[in-house]
């Protein structure tokens, strides 16, 4: 598997050797695009299914604002792996099959905050909030200097959020967006945003943050990500079969190890 990464956009490389040689004299590598949230998961799993002997796939990941932008845009792929409302646009707007969606996992989202070094040579976080409950969560939102949320579904949720508890106009002057292709981890690790609002899955992992945990259960906001063969698509039944694996049981360990819970 080879992970190449330029802008923030990464392009995930997976396939065996067989497959590599093969792939020298026929083009029947897989291009797939997905959401940024999926990333991780998909690294480990198109390594995985190319360990299987499973096609060639060029996985592009990206904003998952900017993948349905691209696909409604007549760029040509062969799946997409995305939030399940961009799924179901793609549908409506004829550029995904209707009968090839599949739905792959639930992701929540988490609270992150900046870790900084203590005279002691220890970690500790900059900024930190309860969680607890809906009151104390939006007691942290309004106590913090500035926050910084995905302009994704979850981010979409939260700004919903926010009007509903009657803020959002407070809030919006605090608020860092974050750049297309920028992870809101990155900005909370830089100290541009106090408190940080993202996919579980995109924070795991992230340097200089400590995820405090997930949103409370009267308010959690979760995504459900899908899988579809786009009309594109020049490898139909190879596709299928990636996303067959993407949604199979072989699957789940690695979602869970990635914060995330499988569709079913």
């Amino acid at each position: 598997m080879l992970l190449i990464e330029v802008d923030g956009v990464l392009t995930i490389w997976a396939m065996n050797p067989q497959a590599r040689a093969h792939n020298q004299d026929s083009d029947d590598t897989l291009h797939g695009i997905s959401s940024m949230a999926t990333r991780a998961l998909l690294a480990q799993l198109l390594s995985d299914y190319a360990a299987t002997g499973g096609s060639p796939v060029n996985m592009l990941s990206i904003g998952g604002v900017d993948a349905l932008k691209r696909l409604q845009g007549g760029e040509a792929f062969d799946v997409a792996v995305l939030a399940s409302d961009a799924i179901a646009k793609l549908v409506t707007s004829g550029h995904a099959h209707a009968d090839s969606v599949t739905a792959l996992l639930h992701s929540g989202v988490a609270v992150a905050v900046q870790t900084v070094q203590t005279n002691q040579g220890g970690q500790s976080p900059r900024f930190t909030a309860d969680l607890s409950t809906e009151a104390s969560v939006k007691a942290a939102v309004l106590a913090a200097p500035s926050i910084s949320y995905s302009t994704g579904p979850s981010g979409v949720a939260l700004a919903q959020l926010f009007e509903r508890w009657g803020i959002a106009q407070q809030v919006a002057a605090r608020t860092i967006t974050p750049p297309p292709g920028t992870p809101v981890a990155s900005l909370v690790a830089s100290g541009q945003a106090a408190l940080g609002f993202q996919q579980l899955s995109e924070l795991l992992h992230a340097p200089g943050i400590d995820v405090l945990g997930p949103l409370p259960d009267a308010i959690r906001i979760t995504t459900t990500f899908s899988a579809c063969v786009l009309t594109a698509c020049q490898h139909v039944g190879a596709a299928q079969a990636l996303i067959a694996y993407l949604a199979s049981d072989a699957a789940a360990p690695a979602k869970r190890a990635q914060g995330m819970t499988p569709a079913s």
